[in-house]
């Protein structure tokens, strides 16, 4: 099988070639024009993760949210479900950028951190 995707390791943007066998384990990678392709597209074939961001309601603040993103990217599977733990949580002001929001989201092992400051 090939899968064709585009490369965003680097500005180039590359239409990178990845060949997969029938267990879906890499056997050829074409037209990166740089060494992080490579990288890029093993990761993207066989773990893909993402930056993830959102916002958390936020109590007794001058502002009713603040908003987080994830320490590291996060297995693109579990998206859904971080966007589902950040509709539970309230976070109490202050908030401080930075602050963990929400430690292990959705059992990623990954923390939400705020990314804005919220006063009381």
């Amino acid at each position: 099988m090939t899968r064709k995707i585009i490369c965003v390791a680097c500005p180039l943007g590359c239409e990178v070639l990845v060949e997969l066998n029938e267990a879906g384990e890499l056997q050829q990678i074409s037209g990166n024009n740089c060494k992080r392709g490579v990288s890029y597209a093993q990761a993207e074939c066989t773990h893909p993760t993402r930056p993830f961001t959102s916002t958390v309601r936020v109590e007794g603040g001058n502002l009713p949210l603040v908003s987080v993103k994830s320490a590291e990217p996060i297995p693109k599977a579990m998206m859904l479900a971080c966007a589902e733990a950040t509709k539970r949580i309230v976070a109490k002001a202050p908030v401080a950028m930075g602050d963990v929001v929400l430690a292990n989201a959705a059992g990623t092992g990954i923390d939400l951190l705020a990314t804005n400051r919220v006063d009381v």
